[in-house]
């Protein structure tokens, strides 16, 4: 499935509080992100910019794979 890149699309990391790891590395439409709050209060998303999302990917990509939206 092919998602959707417009001027809607934000970008983002999500990293758990417990352990400080990336747990989604990931974009969506900004409608379907909670309004940028958080459902669960161990995780936190940090939004990135298009160009940052491209390179930590380009850059992370073979040890992100685990945890990638694709």
């Amino acid at each position: 499935m092919n998602k959707i890149e417009n001027d809607d699309t934000r970008y983002f990391i999500e990293l758990s509080l417990d352990s400080l790891t990336i747990v989604r590395v990931g974009f969506d439409q900004k409608q379907n992100l909670d309004k940028g709050r958080q459902q669960q209060a161990d995780i936190h998303r940090l939004f990135l910019t298009k160009g940052q999302y491209n390179k930590f990917v380009g850059r992370c990509e073979n040890e992100l794979r685990d945890v990638l939206d694709t």
